[in-house]
């Protein structure tokens, strides 16, 4: 069965990996380390694509240990205990290195079972995740751990992966390898290295399709018939698709409306048109708030519309509804107001309302003291008290300085 491709020209050595230069430079704290033979226990963290498994096998591969791997994808408990046991046979004297690819597929009792042999030193363990680790592994485990951070491969770092990809593909068809890449042909590896989302196997498999279609000949139009499948697809349920929410709504509050757009506009091309949608009206009453209360009211119209319409218009009025928010003033002080009431009730405190203003026709109701109706006064309001004892005088919302929010503290101050 043939290999695939990234496999083929998977780098056998640190100097050969395309990116993570903060990690893997001749003076870096891990290339230190792996130099000088001290393997600690490692997490490695990041998007897929970006050298992960390339590093753990180099590391392994200079070790000079029994390595084992575990995809916890489709691993078991039971792949764990018999690495396990082979630490007390001749195969464990130098020390067993076990890689855990996708490590967050496993439960705490699979993670739970290294914590042992991780602490007397008879494995030495290397896992990757996708996922947050100081969310998806067990704090016991990570806690053993140095964490390394692996980030998405820029475009330029991406075409030398794809360049020693086509010259082994070129040496396979033809005996050896090109003397020069004939200029479509390096057009289409820039498109490629530029079009991957900083995924160095997605480019590759990429390529690895377009020359199976058209050799040397490829070009990028013809490549952006496949590209477009790897560089837009996004995991609505890895880490990737929450930094993209974030960036959004925060391009948003931060009145970027450039950023925003191109956001939005990742999103719509990849195909996601919720999730936008939910943020969007999120955003108008969290960030917009009472600065421009009427935003709430705009946005659901648009989110209706693009609903109603589909993609691709949907990007029309979606696109209408970011740049608004984005260049509205800002507020969020409705928002801190119930975070500061909610801090309160989970403290346990307001447990008990003034008996007036309860159900007038509950048995617990105060018939000593009368509620007193507001509206049979001038400006519709008369001074008494809502909250509970304990907490009579807290002042939960404070006005923000916007106009709306200006203009209402200039009346109330009036009246009150």
């Amino acid at each position: 069965m043939p290999s695939p491709l990234a496999d083929k020209i998977r780098p056998s050595k640190l100097s050969e990996v395309v990116g993570q230069k903060h990690l893997l430079s001749e003076n870096s704290l891990l290339a230190k380390a792996i130099e000088n033979g001290k393997i600690p226990n490692m997490v490695f963290y990041g998007p897929s694509g970006t050298g992960k498994t390339t590093v753990a096998n180099i590391i392994a591969k200079n070790a000079g240990m029994t390595m084992r791997k575990i995809n916890a994808t489709n691993g078991s408990l039971s792949d764990i205990k018999s690495v396990i046991e082979e630490t007390d046979t001749m195969f464990g004297s130098d020390g067993i290195l076990l890689y855990i690819d996708e490590i967050q597929y496993f439960n705490k009792k699979q993670q739970q079972s290294l914590l042992e042999f991780i602490e007397d030193g008879r494995i030495t363990l290397i896992c990757s995740t996708t996922d947050n680790p100081y969310f998806s592994v067990y704090p016991a485990v990570l806690s053993r751990c140095s964490v390394f951070e692996f980030k998405s491969v820029e475009s330029s770092e991406i075409k030398k992966a794809l360049v020693r990809a086509y010259k082994l593909l070129e040496s396979e068809k033809n005996g050896s390898e090109p003397e020069e890449i004939p200029k479509n042909a390096d057009e289409t590896l820039t498109y490629i290295s530029k079009c991957a989302g900083g995924d160095v196997r997605r480019a590759i498999g990429a390529l690895e399709l377009c020359y199976a279609a058209q050799g040397s000949k490829m070009t990028p139009d013809f490549a952006s018939q496949g590209i477009s499948a790897y560089s837009l697809k996004m995991d609505k349920d890895g880490d990737e698709h929450y930094d993209l929410m974030s960036a959004f709504q925060k391009s948003i509050r931060g009145s970027d409306e450039n950023a925003a757009i191109f956001y939005l506009a990742k999103m719509l091309e990849a195909g996601d048109l919720l999730s936008p949608i939910r943020r969007l009206l999120v955003i108008a009453s969290e960030d917009i708030g009472l600065a421009y209360p009427m935003a709430a009211v705009v946005v659901k119209a648009c989110c209706d519309n693009a609903l109603q319409l589909g993609l691709p218009e949907a990007r029309l009025p979606l696109a209408e509804a970011v740049i608004f928010l984005a260049t509205l003033p800002k507020s969020n002080s409705a928002y801190l107001a119930y975070s500061a009431a909610a801090k309160d009730i989970h403290a346990g405190l307001g447990a008990n309302m003034p008996d007036y203003i309860r159900d007038s026709y509950q048995p617990s109701a105060n018939k000593n003291k009368e509620y007193v109706y507001p509206h049979e006064y001038p400006n519709h309001y008369y001074p008494q008290q809502y909250l509970p004892d304990d907490i009579k005088d807290r002042k939960y919302y404070e006005y923000g300085d916007n106009k709306t929010e200006k203009a209402a503290k200039e009346y109330w101050d009036k009246i009150k």
